[in-house]
């Protein structure tokens, strides 16, 4: 990251804070630049600014101040209403706007007190005035079920609503496959394809057939993945894909989605449903005995589903060929088992190329008819998950492979390795804890594995493996291709999933495009404009490069800058839309699950549960509630009654007296505290018993947890609150100036003693308890 210099103008994007400052993100890169409160009065959340570095912090860190306003975005502002002295305001429901929203008696559009509602700005707000607006939706009360998906999807601007031009586009489609659609296509309604996908799932997007085969002069195996054929039904250009480009891809919310393509399509028309017929492209594979792709083909082709079977019913009849299950599918039998004959060839050549394979707990949401959690539960990854995985990866390595033959532009989906920052952390942290592996300048995804297997039995086993995890970069969609690291491929794109994703379906047409010997030009997504300008901006500093030199590293290859063609720049805008999108989709899910969480917890203020620490920052830890699956925060004041160093080699919080150290991993006995679900947080304290308790890598002080009443427990707790409110305060505020130093410190004079005041309390009870 790029450091700045004194009085240096940045352009970026405003990023507010709940506790009223921001920061500014730069285009180029480079780091944030902070902005204070009296900064932020005027601004808004994702404001576009121009500002000038006026100093830097203690810890070397810029200020900005705002010399111009560049863009403000027309975005929509979500919040509650109400009604302060007569005046009607809208408190935001992202505390990122900082400023409540003021609203005139004839803008209310008849809403009541304490409703959801859509807010459009009318006036931006000032140094001496507040933003004022007008309600343009009303989404009903805050506890209507469903309303925290209504939120979320105001709240990022997901499109939720399909055009009418798309609606009327859908309704013009077919119910069924007509014979005219077939023309052309390789018939392949008699071979015994079948869905393997969850209980849960409505839209069958891959089938899946294997059968013995000769490869070469070996044994091996003929793999066929078929793959919904979206770009038939979907033209370039036509209303449903500009839709289906403004989406970018699914959103998948308990008990809702929110799909790319209209239900006719997704559900219906592109779904492979079993006993009907459907249009397919085809991933045609040989596969060696040693899991060795030897030879693919792509074709267009028809399809007819014989059966649609789930994970759960594909690991039973492969753990017991002889059960029931295995009976009432003894037809699919040999196919499931040639199917697990390919699945371990291809698992064995995984693990011989040194993939990145780190087994993670995911969760499942379950609700009740009223749309709050009942049960969180985790997802057990099975056989059959892992084997309809490997066959995917192959079919995508394929499209990959064959993109990069032919030369034609397309969408690549990228994972580069560590950046040279995080793999210092990296470093530094595995020789903290002892680990006598490393990694170099130049990693491969075996080092990474090699580590985790070596350190499997260890106890600190997911500290260590979760480390690992945080030092990759995120994966993103690019028409250059660097590789994925954590797969261990050199080329990998997206083929399997052209339902729910956008960057499939551009795969699907541009390998429709080089079978018939022509090219795929993008449509004219997004139209020219301030948006497609906004990407051209980004593209600089978030784009890698065509590969100009094997022997240079991935990271380097991703500064070199990008090419001005015009051909290459729409596919990069195109890349970085879906990449972005999917974030979107990404943070909206999360947003909701936190919210659904958090009002879960609600229910479960005061209670005691056993939980791991999850990460470790410079203010706190985060624990993961064993069992329950919800993670919430013990703020650094709430460790006990010294002083804690954040030991970032380590990762860890230290105490300075005792020595009890907090890391990744460590078990602790928590009581939930405090529900925020405005903010979507959770706050812990530790368990009464556990606060002499260090964690497992710690070492346990030889005192006994003291036993205190009542009276005694009211005046500790007096002075954990009178110090978790000085250190929030002074960790939401910016560094004091002038005269305000002295106030300040003041405060701070007058906090340290009211907790003097409140431990001679403690002391003096004590004493009276004593004689």
């Amino acid at each position: 990251m790029k450091k700045t210099n004194l009085m240096q103008e940045i352009v970026g994007e405003v990023q507010g804070r709940r506790e009223g400052h921001g920061f500014v993100r730069p285009d180029d890169g480079s780091e944030d630049v902070f902005l204070p409160l009296e900064e932020m009065r005027h601004l808004i959340h994702q404001d576009r600014v121009r500002v000038r570095v006026v100093r830097h912090d203690r810890k070397g860190r810029p200020e900005g101040r705002v010399l111009d306003i560049l863009e403000r975005p027309t975005r929509r502002i979500i919040g509650k209403l109400l009604q302060e002295n007569g005046v009607w305001l809208v408190a935001p429901e992202d505390r990122r706007y900082g400023q409540d929203v003021l609203i005139p008696d004839a803008a209310t559009a008849h809403a009541r007190v304490g409703q959801v509602v859509v807010v459009e700005l009318t006036e931006a707000p000032s140094l001496h005035g507040q933003p004022v607006g007008r309600i343009s939706e009303v989404l009903g009360d805050a506890d209507d079920a469903g309303m925290e998906i209504e939120i979320a999807v105001r709240k990022y601007d997901v499109p939720h609503e399909f055009s009418p031009a798309c609606e009327k586009a859908a309704a013009a489609l077919p119910a069924t496959v007509r014979a005219v659609d077939r023309r052309g296509r390789v018939d392949l309604r008699d071979i015994p394809l079948i869905t393997i996908d969850g209980e849960d799932a409505r839209d069958f997007d891959d089938a899946v057939y294997c059968e013995p085969a000769k490869v070469g002069r070996g044994k091996g195996w003929r793999l066929l993945v078929a793959i919904a054929d979206v770009s038939h039904y979907v033209p370039s250009g036509g209303a449903i894909d500009h839709d289906a480009f403004e989406r970018a891809t699914s959103i998948y919310f308990p008990r809702r989605v929110i799909p790319m393509l209209p239900e006719k399509l997704s559900n219906g028309l592109c779904s492979l449903n079993p006993e009907v017929d459907r249009l397919c492209m085809v991933c045609d594979m040989l596969i060696t005995a040693s899991g060795k792709l030897h030879a693919y083909q792509f074709y267009p082709g028809v399809m007819h589903s014989h059966a649609r079977m789930t994970y759960t019913q594909v690991a039973d009849i492969l753990g017991n060929t002889r059960g029931p299950l295995a009976v009432q599918f003894a037809d699919r039998l040999p196919d499931l088992l040639n199917l697990h004959g390919v699945f371990q060839a291809l698992l064995a050549a995984r693990q011989a190329r040194g993939a990145i394979d780190f087994e993670t707990t995911e969760t499942q949401i379950i609700c009740d008819d009223s749309g709050r959690i009942a049960q969180i539960v985790p997802r057990v990854r099975n056989q059959a998950h892992r084997l309809i995985e490997e066959a995917m990866l192959a079919a995508n390595v394929c499209s990959a492979d064959f993109l990069l033959k032919r030369k034609h532009p397309a969408l690549y989906r990228v994972h580069e390795g560590p950046s040279p920052e995080r793999l210092d952390m990296l470093r530094n942290y595995l020789k903290a804890m002892g680990v006598p592996q490393t990694v170099g300048d130049a990693p491969q995804p075996q080092d990474f594995q090699a580590i985790a297997e070596a350190t499997k039995e260890r106890p600190d086993a997911p500290q260590i493996h979760s480390m690992l995890l945080r030092s990759m970069q995120q994966a993103v969609y690019t028409p250059h291709n660097n590789g994925h690291f954590g797969l261990a491929f050199s080329a990998y794109t997206h083929f399997t999933s052209p339902i729910r994703r956008y960057p499939d379906l551009l795969v699907h047409r541009v390998l429709k495009a080089v079978l018939s010997d022509g090219k795929y030009q993008l449509p004219a997504i997004p139209p020219p404009g301030q948006a497609h300008a906004k990407l051209a901006q980004k593209l600089a500093a978030r784009v890698a490069a065509p590969q100009a030199d094997e022997a240079q590293t991935p990271h380097q290859r991703s500064r070199q800058p990008a090419t001005a063609d015009a051909t290459m720049l729409a596919w990069e805008a195109a890349g970085l839309h879906c990449s972005a999108n999917e974030r979107r989709a990404d943070e909206a899910s999360r947003d909701v699950e936190s919210w659904l969480k958090c009002q879960y917890m609600r229910e479960h203020l005061g209670e005691v549960f056993a939980g791991k620490v999850s990460a470790v920052t410079t203010f706190g830890l985060f624990v993961m509630l064993e069992n329950l699956y919800v993670e919430g925060l013990i703020h650094i004041t709430e460790l006990g009654d010294e002083y804690f160093r954040f030991d970032e080699a380590r990762q860890e919080l230290r105490g300075e007296r005792t020595g009890t150290r907090y890391g990744i991993g460590a078990r602790v006995t928590v009581q939930v505290s405090r529900v925020d679900l405005d903010a979507r947080k959770i706050d812990f304290i530790l368990a009464r018993e556990n606060r002499s308790r260090p964690s497992a890598s710690g070492k346990r002080p030889e005192s006994p947890t003291p036993v205190v009443d009542d009276e005694v427990l009211l005046a500790d707790t007096l002075v954990s609150a009178v110090r978790r409110r000085e250190a929030r305060a002074a960790t939401a505020r910016p560094a004091a100036r002038n005269g305000s130093a002295y106030n300040d410190a003041s405060k701070a004079t007058r906090a340290r003693g009211k907790r003097a005041a409140a431990s001679k309390a403690v002391t003096a009870k004590k004493g009276r308890r004593a004689k």
